[in-house]
């Protein structure tokens, strides 16, 4: 397939998915602007050419390796400390020639969560990430014409967690219209939070190189998609003001951001482990479940390779070659449905040579999002705790910014697959 014919892929990809954002709005919904629209997708193209063909701008990202890089070495001395070789000290006993020392996740990764969550908690509390938020949300204003609350929720997301960005906007979460409430859930699902995003780029460094640069990117760059196509599927006017500065997330002292962020981290950790040993097992289950029926080309079914099928054409629309269509498939089901983790898990665990390289490039930026069935519940019940009044607006809206937050990330990857060479 020649380049042109790939790129022209990608685009017939982002067209199916706002097509299909648009036959989702209520009916007699109002017509949106197409200057609103060819604006969004505009600035999204803009990010990622930034990014991506900008060498001083992929520098700067870049220094977010060196920084995880330090951050992930000093980890290893508390996980090591805990935990012994298991987490990442000596091992005290020799390795087998070939053999490589063990990888342990939940002991040599998954601490980065507490650590990140930790830092994130303090550079809050010292007004860094609150001047990160504020900028970030007064470029969406400028660009995309955002209501002041929707471009908080946009940085927020960027920087905090599915939990911890609601937090943010608790003061506005009673007085937001619905389709500003859709926005922010949407901006949520899009996204992968710094906590999260660290130790899962640290996952697939072998696979894809500058994993942790790339990740910011893909965050980065489906915020307009996210803002667009929550504006498709649920049209509706919101003007609420917010600023980070009023933002209702606080913390009394430094020693208390240290501590409250750590304990958030140490639950998190927690439930990264859980939902990964649970979701294992079903999987296990229902593959056996599914060995009981006659096997289809000449192997057993398995959740995967229905995955494969059901997503295949979906990953070719945006710029995957059929080639790869099926495993690419297979890991976008398995982020939808299940988890993004278990996906990243096994992106990394294809061998050498499964996925094309821009392939796998792609398919990363595409699973760059919390949007899981899960995370539906997760979101509308933190939504309906601190604002009672809207649960059932965040409960009608649950599965709705689900389907948006997964099309965004498509669309990230579609953009990412046009305006990479290769």
């Amino acid at each position: 397939m020649t380049e042109a014919l790939a790129h022209l892929q990608g685009v017939f990809g982002i067209v199916l998915l706002l097509a299909a954002a648009r036959l989702l709005a209520p009916k007699g919904s109002e017509a949106i602007p197409w200057r609103f629209i060819a604006g969004a997708l505009a600035l999204q193209v803009i990010l990622a050419l930034l990014i991506v063909r900008v060498p001083f701008i992929w520098e700067l990202i870049g220094l977010a390796n060196a920084a995880v890089s330090a951050v992930e070495r000093a980890t290893l001395k508390g996980s090591a400390y805990m935990f012994g070789y298991l987490g990442g000290a000596p091992l005290p006993f020799a390795l087998k020639p070939g053999e490589a020392a063990p990888l342990v996740i939940a002991f040599q990764i998954l601490p980065l969560v507490i650590v990140f969550s930790a830092l994130a908690a303090l550079l809050w509390h010292w007004g860094v990430l609150r001047a990160a938020v504020r900028g970030l949300s007064f470029l969406l204003r400028r660009t995309l014409g955002v209501s002041g609350v929707v471009g908080l929720g946009g940085g927020a997301s960027l920087f905090l967690g599915v939990v911890e960005a609601p937090l943010v906007l608790r003061a506005w979460l009673d007085r937001v219209s619905r389709s500003e409430l859709f926005a922010l859930m949407v901006l949520a699902m899009s996204t992968i939070s710094g906590a999260l995003l660290i130790p899962y780029a640290q996952t697939i460094r072998a696979v894809v190189p500058d994993a942790v640069g790339h990740m910011i990117s893909a965050s980065i760059i489906s915020l307009p998609a996210a803002i667009l196509l929550a504006r498709l599927m649920l049209p509706g006017d919101g003007a609420t003001e917010a600023s980070a500065a009023d933002a209702d997330l606080r913390y009394d002292s430094s020693i208390d951001a240290f501590v409250r962020g750590t304990m958030d981290g140490v639950q998190l950790f927690l439930a990264v482990i859980g939902i990964i040993i649970v979701i294992f097992a079903l999987v296990a289950l229902a593959d056996d479940a599914l060995s009981l029926l006659p096997d289809v080309q000449a192997a057993p079914l398995t959740l995967q390779r229905l995955f494969g099928w059901l997503f295949a054409p979906l990953m070719w629309a945006i710029g995957v070659p059929w080639a790869d269509a099926a495993t690419a498939g297979a890991l976008m089901g398995t982020k939808a449905i299940l988890n993004e983790y278990v996906a990243f898990l096994e992106l990394a665990a294809l061998p050498a040579g499964t996925l094309a390289p821009k392939s796998a490039l792609i398919v990363t930026y595409a699973l760059c999002g919390v949007a899981n069935l899960a995370s539906i519940g997760l979101l509308v019940s933190t939504i309906g705790t601190l604002a009672p009044a809207r649960r059932a607006d965040a409960a009608a809206l649950g599965v709705r910014s689900w389907l948006a937050g997964n099309a965004a990330t498509l669309m990230t990857g579609a953009v990412i697959g046009i305006v990479t060479s290769g």
